[in-house]
């Protein structure tokens, strides 16, 4: 460019790049820092191994009584759900109209 006297558009077209203000961008990080402006790194800096290494830590040990909170609630959900299979399966189109409000909002039939 400063040799030939083009434009940045002009520069983007003879290298086929589609985003003339890239060479824009670039010739200001070469004018700011030299060579070593434009080798700066793109894009989010990798995460430091302290944050990597807290994840993968082991969850701490229940008590016995957290163990047994966490039992009963699980017995709780698989009660509930026995429940609602048999209703089901004593009586689907019942137990359908009976619940519809609740599945017809969520389902997508096609329009007339």
């Amino acid at each position: 460019m400063m040799r030939t006297g083009s434009s940045e558009t002009e520069t983007a077209l003879h290298f086929g790049l589609t985003n003339s203000p890239l060479i824009a961008s670039w010739k200001k990080a070469f004018h700011e820092g030299g060579v070593e402006g434009l080798n700066k790194p793109k894009g989010r800096p990798p995460m430091p191994d302290k944050a990597k290494t807290k994840k993968t830590t082991e969850p701490k040990e229940m008590t016995y009584e957290q163990k047994l909170e966490r039992e009963n609630e699980l017995l709780r959900l698989e009660v509930a759900y026995l429940k609602k299979l048999r209703a089901f399966q004593m009586d689907p189109k019942g137990y359908l109209e009976k619940h519809k409000q609740r599945y017809h909002l969520n389902s997508k039939k096609p329009s007339n």
